[in-house]
């Protein structure tokens, strides 16, 4: 397989600045507080956005969960027939649904979009919002549910007749009769000993955060390890922002404008929710900067300002069309397989990319 480009959509909202986008935490974006969107994430702007990715020639577009954003399975269920090769890299807790029930919703979409669905599975990265939801279980048993979840929903889309007794599920005389065709990709995140355990074990994609290349070097070795001792070799993916631009000194420029109308005391506010989380993840990427507006630029073309009040991916590489193609290059040359790739606005920063970037490449 080449190496993949994707996409994000922002189903929890748009702007040009991060005064004005919905803040998100974990791999799939889920989130504590959203703020007012500048676009708000309607059915007409997100379809405008598909089919601008359609047409670009990314591969997928990721759409995170959680309390800030529209339900992923509906949102992307919609864009389907919107759409014609684009595939969906679609967010969900396994938590806050039965694992032969996703199983079947995964085969459905599978079967309407013609083959176009990528899961991305969060184990969660809140107790608070996981609470909100009516889930109980902390960080770590988070992961080991979502490891039994994976088991099953595996089991089930080999369609034949199963039983499955487990800590967190008991299902009897289960059988998904109509399994899809093919299976969809699993996508998975984390930092933590337990996400880097069932990433190992289930999965097909590893996605990590855009820290620097020498961390996800060294991250992408130890998964490499772990899931070679069961006799799997996943693929890695990156999901991180990008700002490129004719001149560094412009998209240098252009970055620091996303902080407009954030002041200290917005930023001091943000990173106090942020520091609440208990995703070792985002512990990494709140380390990046510890806050400080004179600490962003933390590698060659790599700038941690969203971060600042953003959860989840905080990172943008930042420079001219081929800075930012380099950069790019070398995370592939550490071993990425797929970007995950985002900016603001994402409409506008979609056709950047596919235009003056990924030619470089």
């Amino acid at each position: 397989m080449t190496t993949a480009f994707h996409w994000f959509l922002p189903t929890g909202g748009d702007a040009r600045d991060l005064g004005g986008a919905a803040h998100g935490t974990g791999i799939g974006g889920a989130s504590t507080a959203a703020a007012r969107a500048g676009r708000p994430a309607t059915l007409g702007y997100l379809t405008q956005l598909a089919q601008a990715a359609d047409q670009l020639g990314y591969e997928a577009v990721l759409t995170p969960t959680g309390a800030h954003c529209e339900d992923a399975w509906i949102t992307t269920a919609a864009l389907i027939a919107a759409t014609s090769r684009l595939k969906f890299l679609v967010a969900f807790r396994p938590g806050l649904v039965e694992p032969a029930l996703a199983a079947q919703t995964a085969a459905t979409f599978q079967r309407l979009s013609g083959g176009r669905l990528l899961l991305n599975v969060v184990a969660g990265g809140s107790d608070a919002e996981q609470r909100g939801y009516g889930d109980r279980l902390d960080h770590d048993a988070r992961y080991a549910r979502a490891g039994e979840f994976l088991d099953v929903v595996r089991t089930a889309w080999r369609g034949a007749p199963y039983d499955h007794a487990g800590p967190h599920y008991r299902i009897q005389d289960g059988q998904l009769r109509q399994p899809p065709e093919p299976a969809p990709r699993i996508y998975f995140g984390g930092s933590s000993d337990p996400a880097l355990a069932v990433s190992a074990r289930h999965a097909d994609t590893y996605l990590t955060w855009g820290e620097p290349v020498e961390q996800v070097a060294e991250k992408i070795a130890r998964v490499r390890e772990l899931a070679a001792a069961q006799g799997r070799a996943p693929r890695f993916g990156l999901r991180v922002h990008v700002l490129s631009r004719a001149t560094a000194a412009r998209a240098r420029e252009d970055a620091e404008a996303l902080l407009a109308g954030l002041d200290d005391t917005a930023i001091a506010a943000g990173q106090q929710r942020l520091r609440t989380l208990e995703s070792v993840g985002q512990q990494r990427m709140l380390d990046l900067h510890g806050g400080r507006r004179d600490r962003l630029w933390i590698a060659p073309n790599l700038w941690a300002g969203i971060g600042l009040v953003r959860g989840g991916a905080g990172t943008a590489l930042v420079g001219s069309h081929r800075e930012v193609a380099d950069r790019l290059a070398e995370y592939r040359d550490a071993g990425i397989d797929e970007f995950v790739l985002s900016g603001y606005p994402h409409l506008e920063e979609a056709y950047t990319f596919a235009e003056h970037v990924r030619p470089l490449l």
